[in-house]
């Protein structure tokens, strides 16, 4: 004769403990949304940003060289690489931390916009920023002649290699961990 344990009934108190609090955390994700909307905001200071270079860049043009105009098409591609990191993290982040976002068939709809897991977004993230710092050491190098620092040269060269070990790290041990790559 073996005797059963009594089966277990969870004490409807706790259980309901237990769900308030798992409802409280579960909807402190949209404590999230302010910080997408800043971002978003930023991404419109961006855009300002963007045509003032712009609108300098056309003014200078007819007078400059060719270093110059060189270096503002850099300058115009740094802040639209910077404007595209912030879009990649507001649709990702929402998407992936705060509620999904239902395209509704529009047309336009790129592809990789729901598609974006957190794997992928630091990716992307990464990529961006070692574009951006790439740009960073050329506008400094394409400056050489006109203002020479080693020593920040030296920095920037050194950021920007420390930035590149870091994507190929991260891509490496996506790849050894069999990791998502951001849903392409």
């Amino acid at each position: 004769m073996t005797e059963q344990p009594a089966p277990y009934r969870p004490n409807p108190t706790l259980k309901r403990i237990e769900n308030g609090f798992e409802s409280l955390i579960f909807n402190s994700r949209w404590l999230m949304a302010p910080f997408y909307f800043g971002l978003v905001v930023s991404l419109a200071v961006m855009l300002f940003k963007f045509f003032k270079k712009l609108w300098e860049f056309i003014l200078h043009a007819p007078s400059a060289s060719e270093a110059d105009i060189i270096l503002g098409a850099l300058s115009l591609i740094d802040v639209s690489l910077v404007g595209n990191l912030i879009l990649i993290v507001v649709f990702s982040g929402y998407e992936n931390f705060v509620s999904r976002i239902d395209p509704g068939d529009h047309p336009d709809w790129p592809e990789w916009m729901t598609k974006v897991d957190f794997a992928g977004l630091k990716q992307k993230m990464l990529a961006s920023i070692v574009a951006i710092s790439a740009i960073q050491v050329l506008k400094a190098f394409m400056n050489i002649d006109v203002a020479f620092d080693a020593q920040k040269m030296g920095w920037l060269v050194g950021v920007h290699l420390a930035f590149v070990v870091s994507a190929f790290m991260l891509a490496l041990s996506d790849r050894w961990s069999g990791g998502d790559h951001g849903g392409e």
